[in-house]
């Protein structure tokens, strides 16, 4: 079990028991714990340049890219511990259940894409979902959710529960791989994006408005289930940073103020403060307008929180947003969105790390870090000069 370091009681404080050395880990934990490292650190996402596993280094389009982000970021290592279990073919654990449940599984081309059919026998009758993936992108396409309507739920999770065992056996080899140059993240859904994303996107709003009480029910199965598994899997191995996914499901357009305050802050609260006993450090992973729920952010006692989009995806200016997060502790990482370094000139990309190390980088506490990553193979020329003038341009202005 890992003990966790101090946080920084000033922003102008650094975690004492690491040595004067600035390395990738110490820098990140230091903004993560609102203190003020030697300069900005520097995160690609989903790019961690240092894990061979990684999908984005087996591909030769990304090599040169990797190879400095490698040379000049700080890395996180998205890592998650393995589900344990049988793994015979026809049969697979469901909606927070290691029970095995038969499915029919059908795969067909269309295209460069296969097309995934699987039928689900569950207890109370049969589900079915589709969906598509294509070698060239790294991303899947769901065509058909499991549940279509909340009759659908109800089969869903009518299968027999056991919770989930893991095991860590690769771990040592990503830790070892990535030494001192940053920290090891493993991602998690809270229970309520795990009921949202039963249905298609459409379904579940309807399904929230029409039926509160009823999606009320499914979250707390959910979240027993969840809190569970998390135990487990803190049993198997405790990792430097969990990143908690799903709350942007309960934002505004989508969801009130009230429901984000009500499925969404307790089971979050519940799952950081599981981690926080066992040493780790949780960022809330929140796209969209978060301007009315920010401050249910932190009743939940998050370290950190991504990507602090800005107007008009977001609805808060980055220099707000940091404002109050470091006033409640709170690191951010953000903010530099995906579409500038895919179809923004060398100079827009500049001027946007410019601006935004303005509204972010006194005080410390900010971590520079993109909205998202690219998922096309091969790697268009432009998002590979755009990283590199990204990543130059905070090392030069980055620095405290």
């Amino acid at each position: 079990m890992s003990t966790p370091l101090p946080v920084a009681a000033d922003a102008d404080e650094r975690p004492a028991s690491l040595t004067d050395t600035w390395t990738g880990r110490r820098r990140l934990l230091t903004a993560l714990t609102c203190g003020i490292p030697d300069r900005v650190p520097i995160n690609t996402y989903e790019m961690p340049g240092r894990n061979e596993a990684d999908w984005y280094s087996q591909q030769p389009s990304y090599a040169a890219l990797m190879k400095y982000i490698r040379d000049n970021t700080d890395a996180i290592t998205n890592w998650n511990a393995r589900i344990n279990g049988d793994e015979t073919p026809g049969t697979e654990g469901l909606f927070e259940s290691a029970h095995r449940m038969p499915i029919e599984t059908q795969e067909e081309r269309h295209g460069t894409r296969t097309r995934v059919t699987q039928i689900a026998h569950m207890p109370k009758g049969d589900l079915r979902q589709v969906y598509e993936h294509d070698p060239s992108v790294y991303t899947t396409w769901n065509i058909e959710h499991w549940c279509k309507s909340m009759a659908d739920v109800d089969i869903a999770l009518s299968g027999p529960y056991e919770p989930y065992t893991y095991s860590a056996t690769d771990l040592t080899a990503r830790q070892e791989e990535l030494g001192e140059h940053g920290l090891i993240m493993s991602s998690l859904s809270d229970p309520a994006f795990m009921a949202a994303h039963l249905m298609g996107f459409q379904d579940y709003t309807m399904w929230l408005y029409e039926d509160t009480e009823h999606f009320a029910r499914c979250v707390d199965i959910l979240a027993e289930r969840v809190l569970q598994n998390l135990s487990n899997q803190l049993d198997a191995a405790v990792v430097d940073l969990y990143r908690i996914c799903g709350p942007e499901y309960m934002t505004p357009p989508y969801a009130r103020p009230a429901m984000f305050e009500r499925f969404m802050v307790p089971h979050v609260r519940a799952m950081t403060e599981r981690i926080h006993e066992r040493g780790g450090y949780v960022r809330l992973h929140c796209h969209g307008r978060i301007a009315s729920v920010l401050d249910m952010f932190f009743e939940t006692g998050c370290d950190g929180t991504d990507p602090c989009e800005p107007p008009p995806d977001g609805d808060l200016e980055l220099y707000v947003a940091k404002r109050r997060c470091l006033e409640n502790k709170v690191s951010v990482w953000g903010n530099m969105e995906l579409k500038v370094l895919e179809q923004g000139a060398p100079q827009q990309v500049r001027d946007t790390v410019r601006d935004m190390m303005d509204q972010a980088k006194e005080g410390g506490g900010f971590v520079l870090l993109p909205t998202a990553a690219p998922i096309n193979v091969p790697l268009s020329p432009q998002t590979e000069a755009n990283y590199m003038t990204m990543i130059d341009t905070a090392l030069e202005l980055g620095v405290y």
